[in-house]
């Protein structure tokens, strides 16, 4: 805009001198003035244009940036919210664990004092399939067999399906083993090993049913249990026993 008034002044100085010679829309510096307003009109409204875009452009891209971060600050409240839900429940997760393991301590407290387990109970009523396990087996760490062997036949009838239930049925026969219930200590050890075929008690399992077999002057049948557990699990401990006990019934004779 500056230009325009710095021409238009010239112009008049121009256009005064040639104005007694022709009549202004003749007056070729005026015509050439006039083009230039154009000219100078154009450019202008180009510029403005281009202004009016870049401001356009400019508000799109700053309204895209406000919608980004409002859907990032959308997210991270949701993220919030879910995980205040899962601290609640994993706080109420840990609540109802420490209460089960409560009653746990106090039924495994009366178990062990008592010395019975009512028919059908398990030794933690209400308590999960782990809590019930790992009291049973304190029952067979303190050599408390009868009363161990009760809590594992009660902890295979509540909890069948059970990861821990191979373990179960294999110490239920080790209870039954340990007091010298040979018999019912073989059909248990034998429901290890058909029942649970992939299960590591299976290599334990066929060496007791070798030392059951073994203690009932079954010799034909420990020898079969003892070397099939050489064979088919060379690499465990169980194997390495089994060979030690063939040597002795070698020894032995029997």
């Amino acid at each position: 805009m500056l230009r325009r008034w710095v021409l238009i002044p010239c112009a008049a100085v121009g256009l005064s001198g040639c104005s007694t010679l022709m009549p202004p829309d003749e007056d070729p510096v005026l015509l050439k003035l006039n083009e230039l307003e154009r000219r100078l009109q154009t450019i202008e409204r180009i510029v403005e244009n281009q202004s009016l875009v870049q401001l356009t452009q400019q508000v799109d891209s700053l309204e895209r940036r406000v919608d980004e971060l409002q859907g990032r600050a959308e997210t991270m409240q949701y993220s919030a919210e879910e995980t205040a839900d899962r601290q609640r429940q994993l706080y109420s997760d840990l609540d109802a664990r420490i209460q089960s393991i409560e009653r746990g301590v106090r039924s495994s407290g009366s178990v062990l004092e008592s010395g019975t387990l009512p028919p059908g109970q398990l030794p933690v009523p209400g308590g999960s399939d782990r809590d019930n396990y790992q009291i049973a087996f304190e029952l067979v760490k303190e050599e408390r067999y009868d009363l161990a062997a009760k809590a594992f036949q009660q902890f295979l009838v509540a909890f069948p399906g059970s990861e821990l239930a191979d373990n179960a049925q294999y110490w239920l026969a080790e209870s039954y083993y340990a007091s010298k219930q040979f018999e019912r200590a073989l059909d248990d050890f034998a429901v290890v090993v058909n029942d649970y075929p992939r299960s590591r008690k299976v290599p334990d399992a066929l060496l007791k049913m070798g030392y059951c077999n073994y203690n009932l002057k079954r010799w034909d049948a420990a020898r079969r249990a003892l070397t099939l557990v050489q064979t088919d699990y060379p690499e465990t401990t169980a194997a390495r026993l089994a060979g030690e006990y063939l040597k002795r019934m070698a020894a032995d004779g029997t």
